[in-house]
This record gives C-alpha cells, structure tokens and sequence, in this order.
C-alpha cells in the first residue's frame, strides 16, 4: 500500500471512529405542579419527586419547576430554575438551594381557584427551547383537569417535537368514582394533545416507582 492510500485509510477509520461515539447530552427538565383546589395536598409528594430528580441530574443539565394556577403561562410561575454547574462541588450547593426554594413555596402556597395545565405545558416549552438542552422532559404532576377562567383562550397547537412528556400522580377526582370514562378521557385527551404537537407520551401514577422517570 502506497503512502497516499495508507492516509485515506487512516482517515476513513478515524472518521469512523468518531462516528461511533456519542458526545454527552445535557439534559432539561421542567417540573408542572398543579396548586389548585384540593390538589394542593398532593405537594408533599412532588417535593419527593423533585429529590429524586435532583439526584438524577448531572453538571450541565437544567431544571425549573413551575405552578399550576389560575393563568400559568408566565415567568412569575416558575418557583426555581437552575442550569447546573460543571464544578461538582458547585452543583451540590446549587441543589441544596433548589431544594429549599421548593420547600419555602410548598410551606407558603395557597391554592388557585382554577387550573392553566395548558398555560404552564407553553411556558415549560419556552423555557426549555430557550435553554437549548439536548433532552427535555416536561413532566406535570396533576389530576390533568383543566379548568379556565371565562375569557382564557387554551386552543392552542402544543409544539412538542423531540420532548418526553410524563403525567405522574394523575389522582381521581368524586366524579371519576361515579363515572371512570370521565378520568380515562382526561388521559386520553392529554396524550392525543401532546402526540399530535410530535412529543412522546407516558403516565407514571405509581409514586414508589419514581426512578423511572427521565427514562431511568
């Protein structure tokens, strides 16, 4: 083999090789908790749930949490957000705080009257496109009962393309008890919604089963 053929080989294989391996992927992941009526008492399981995900995430990944109210499409939702530190050590510290924003809200929180399930889904989606993570992950602790002040326009095409969406802890409601289609067409509804927008779809009501979350 000549000298010239010898390089386009080496550098076929080189390139090759460089195909093969996969650069890290970082990660987004915003966290939907409905604080309307009665459902407020389900918080205590979601600060669970946020602890469990903090374990789970690495330096470079994000993470914001954001309430369920009366109108939720806006910033002022958001109870913490983060984009971790690639110093471990900082990452740590970064979590502990996030962990205690989360804990003075869920001790402060007052329940909302009506539920904009859809106004936080948009703002996650905002916040997430704006973040550019390679990942992202809307995940929405909620019975998924949307219920909207009169004037609320809701109608809107959800865009979805490339996020995991995960509805946890979808509790029954009294009038689910006396009509279950009316619980299996909120499911229903939600996962035609968000798999028309191109995003995927799974309900994970099984809280001691939180790992797997985030693909886990």
């Amino acid at each position: 083999m000549n000298r010239c053929a010898w390089l386009v080989s080496m550098m076929a294989a080189l390139l090759l090789q460089g195909c093969g391996e996969q650069a890290p992927q970082n990660r987004g992941v915003y966290l939907l908790m409905d604080t309307s009526g009665t459902y407020t008492k389900e918080l205590k399981n979601a600060q669970q749930l946020i602890n469990v995900i903090l374990v789970k995430l690495d330096p470079g990944d994000s993470f914001a949490v954001g309430r369920i109210d009366t109108g939720s499409f806006s910033e002022k939702d958001i109870v913490a957000k983060v984009t971790f530190d690639d110093r471990p050590s900082q990452t740590n510290q970064q979590k502990r705080h996030f962990r205690d924003s989360v804990d003075t809200f869920v001790k402060s929180v007052k329940s909302a009257k009506f539920t904009d399930i859809s106004g936080g889904v948009l703002q996650a989606i905002e916040y997430l496109n704006e973040k550019g993570n390679d990942r992202k992950h809307i995940l929405i602790f909620s019975d998924l009962k949307e219920e909207l002040p009169n004037g609320y326009v809701r109608d809107i095409p959800l865009q979805l393309e490339g996020y995991d969406v995960v509805a946890l802890n979808v509790t029954k409601l009294r009038s689910d008890n006396v009509d279950p289609r009316e619980y299996l067409d909120r499911l229903e509804a939600w996962q035609r919604r968000v798999e028309e927008g191109g995003g995927k779809w799974r309900v994970i009501n099984d809280m001691d089963r939180l790992e797997r979350i985030l693909g886990g």
